[in-house]
């Protein structure tokens, strides 16, 4: 059922991938079971990846979701049952630096001291001078306001994560094999969309950051192609983490979008629940319901069901028209 040279045990490893190894026993799995190349499926089909990252899948790394390996295992190992019926695997990187409004850097109180990760910083805080950004004052200011009236989220001082060049922006080495593996058994190169390096604003979504202007600068847009190439899809698998935020907000970002232009296309959409997690809440008391993660999740789980997309399983049938097979 599984490639030779998969363990599920390696999940949880940070190591550099076998590309030579991976690549050839794709091919030799293509030719063993008579696959076809992606370019001759009838029914195209995605397996979208959102931030399936060691930051967020790999114990010991800063923004580790409790939960993600196992999805991650759920994850890789459908991949691999349906090699021959996936079309392409579509990953999103989350991927910052350093100074970003997001981090403790950006942040000084009174003393010139860093707030802890998963502090709130609210435009209360702002205005007061508990919270300053020394790098951009008013800006940071505008920020803050804006994501607030947006009513989604307070902005969260997270640890950091996903850095450019460092392991932790890395793809899940597993992870990043089964791409390999899909890409060689199939002849359909693993498309990744980086996302998240604007200072100025976050980008729990792929498609869109939670505030696109701050004092009339465009600090992000919607990603048109991105959408598009979703939507060329019959279907589209989403996984990946966390299911409170990136997950969630991408969701939230392909529905708006969904709804303005076709509704029906929301059926295109399969979202694999049992391949992601949430964060779990900070532990405050009491608990803003801004910040009961689980709770959020939950709630647009629901939403996106309301709205017309399938919510299934990693052990469910695909249940799509057979491959075409190599003459």
């Amino acid at each position: 059922m599984f490639p030779e040279f998969y363990a599920p045990e390696q999940v949880s490893r940070v190591y550099v991938e076998r590309a030579g190894e991976v690549m050839a026993a794709g091919e030799a799995w293509a030719k063993a079971h008579g696959l076809a190349p992606a370019a001759a499926d009838t029914e195209r089909i995605a397996a979208f990846g959102i931030d399936v990252q060691v930051a967020f899948c790999t114990p010991g790394a800063s923004l580790f979701v409790p939960g993600a390996v196992e999805d991650t295992t759920r994850a890789i190992e459908w991949l691999y049952r349906n090699v021959g019926q996936v079309t392409e695997l579509i990953f999103s990187l989350d991927t910052h630096q350093a100074f970003q409004i997001f981090h403790p850097a950006w942040w000084v109180d009174a003393e010139g001291r860093h707030p802890a990760p998963l502090t709130p910083v609210s435009a209360e805080d702002v205005r007061t001078g508990r919270w300053r950004a020394p790098r951009a004052p008013e800006a940071s200011l505008d920020y803050v306001q804006k994501l607030e009236a947006a009513g989604k989220y307070v902005l969260t001082v997270w640890p950091y994560h996903a850095l450019l060049g460092g392991l932790s922006q890395a793809l899940v080495p597993a992870m990043m094999e089964a791409a390999l593996f899909h890409a060689a058994a199939r002849g359909q190169p693993t498309h990744f969309e980086l996302k998240g390096l604007a200072p100025l604003t976050e980008n729990y979504s792929v498609l869109s950051p939670e505030v696109t202007q701050v004092e009339g600068r465009e600090v992000g847009a919607f990603n048109e192609a991105l959408f598009s190439r979703l939507m060329s899809f019959d279907r589209v698998y989403v996984f990946g983490q966390a299911k409170s935020h990136c997950v969630l907000s991408t969701m939230e970002d392909l529905l708006r979008r969904i709804d303005a232009s076709d509704p029906a296309l929301a059926g295109k959409l399969y979202v694999l629940e049992d391949a992601m997690s949430p964060v779990p809440a900070p532990p405050l008391t009491p608990l803003p319901a801004s910040l009961d993660f689980p709770k959020l999740a939950e709630a647009a789980v629901e939403r996106w069901r309301a709205a017309g997309v399938h919510i299934v399983r990693t052990t469910g049938a695909l249940e799509r028209l057979p491959s075409p097979r190599r003459r």
